[in-house]
């Protein structure tokens, strides 16, 4: 109990609390938000490939904050999907930020107003929540809007820049700079594949299920769109069910 009491002593939204934590979340968002703008580059290439005009990838991104989830959301938009396809695939691609939410909300002291509560979900990001959750003590708030205030400009702006590219680079450019995001994607699941062999099982059944599923007489007159809520809600019920992590990191004996 004392020592609940002393991190809630900590925690105070005080002018100069405040500042002094927006400053120190500004500071740490710096790497982040420059790797940010890098990767935001080729995701605007994508979104110029979808029609999209550089202000609409710039509040694309302000408004989002998800690679994954604006990747098929763009993608989607070029396939001309319908709004119910491209509502689903962005709460599927995004439930993660669920967990994370619920999780960061423990990190929050209890008196925390809903205002900064909401805030401080909205602007969750796979790097911002590690940030965050990694603070000692109770999380004051100011420090996430502090990251997300250098972080997400980055992304936005890395969004806009990337598709007014290109707009003016030659075709055969723009092709070769849309592969860059691929690249991204590689980066995330290679790592954990060659970690678990249970996850790089995953990725190559996901791979050739996408395959079949574009091959496959009924599903393969379903959009592209449809398809892929299909096989990621399917194979990844599939794996939570037989493959269950525990509270300890560990699956099925191994650790994760």
């Amino acid at each position: 109990m004392n020592k609940y009491i002393k991190q809630k002593q900590n925690q105070s939204f005080s002018p100069f609390s405040r500042n002094r934590e927006l400053l120190s979340g500004f500071r740490d968002g710096i790497p982040i938000g420059l790797g940010y703008f890098a990767v935001a580059f080729s995701l605007g290439i994508a979104a110029r490939s979808a029609g999209l005009s550089a202000f609409q990838g710039f509040l694309a991104s302000i408004l989002t904050n998800a690679s994954a989830g604006e990747y098929a959301v763009f993608s989607l938009i070029g396939a001309n999907a319908a709004y119910l396809e491209v509502a689903i695939i962005t709460i599927v691609t995004n439930a993660r930020y669920l967990l994370m939410s619920c999780a960061l909300s423990q990190k929050l002291s209890p008196d925390t107003p809903l205002s900064l509560r909401l805030l401080t979900g909205f602007g969750i990001t796979d790097e911002i929540f590690g940030i965050s959750i990694a603070r000692q003590g109770f999380l004051n708030p100011w420090y996430t809007f502090g990251a997300l205030l250098f972080a997400s400009p980055c992304w936005a702006a890395g969004t806009a820049l990337g598709i007014i590219a290109g707009n003016m680079l030659p075709a055969r450019i723009v092709s070769a700079l849309s592969v860059a995001l691929f690249g991204m994607f590689l980066a995330v699941i290679i790592p954990p594949s060659r970690r678990n062999r249970v996850v790089a099982g995953l990725v190559l059944i996901s791979f050739a299920a996408s395959w079949a599923a574009g091959i496959i007489p009924v599903l393969s007159s379903l959009s592209e769109g449809t398809r892929t809520i299909i096989l990621t809600v399917a194979i990844s019920a599939a794996a939570a069910l037989i493959f269950p992590v525990n509270q300890n990191g560990e699956e099925n004996g191994h650790e994760s």
